[in-house]
């Protein structure tokens, strides 16, 4: 698998990249909105086979106390080929500066961050745009 990463949003489809959001899958994303959240990210990558965008993911930061890692995005027809391992190793890399890297991950998907040394927490918590939605989703559960 030859792949180009970048870091720049410069060039980006964004539209391709809502594509992905759907495709992953990830959620209904629109491009107005995916522009927004990745330009307002401390880090960012985008992985392009053939240039066709083929994996995306991004970190909110503060620069030292805190980074969340999130919408860590596959293609399917990549996913199981450590792509997105490498998104998430190359996210952390960029944020050794901050005292904490915080994700939640898709239900089902927690092995994977496991293995790149993510622990569960106890404390953590949400409130989703959509409640019932993300218990249904598995997202959230009863304390």
């Amino acid at each position: 698998m030859s792949l180009q990463w970048t870091e720049s949003t410069e060039a980006l489809d964004w539209e391709e990249l809502a594509a992905l959001y759907r495709a992953a899958p990830l959620g209904d994303k629109t491009p107005a909105d995916l522009k927004l959240v990745f330009s307002n990210s401390m880090f960012r990558y985008f992985a392009f086979e053939h240039g066709k965008l083929v994996a995306a993911g991004r970190v909110l930061a503060d620069g030292r106390d805190c980074a969340y890692l999130c919408d860590v995005a596959v293609l399917p027809s990549h996913q199981g080929r450590g792509l997105g391992k490498e998104i998430v190793s190359r996210l952390v890399e960029r944020s050794q500066a901050h005292r904490k890297v915080i994700l939640y991950a898709v239900p089902g998907r927690e092995s994977l961050y496991r293995q790149l040394g993510f622990r569960r927490m106890r404390t953590a918590m949400a409130i989703f745009e959509d409640q019932r939605d993300a218990y249904t989703r598995g997202y959230l559960c009863e304390i």
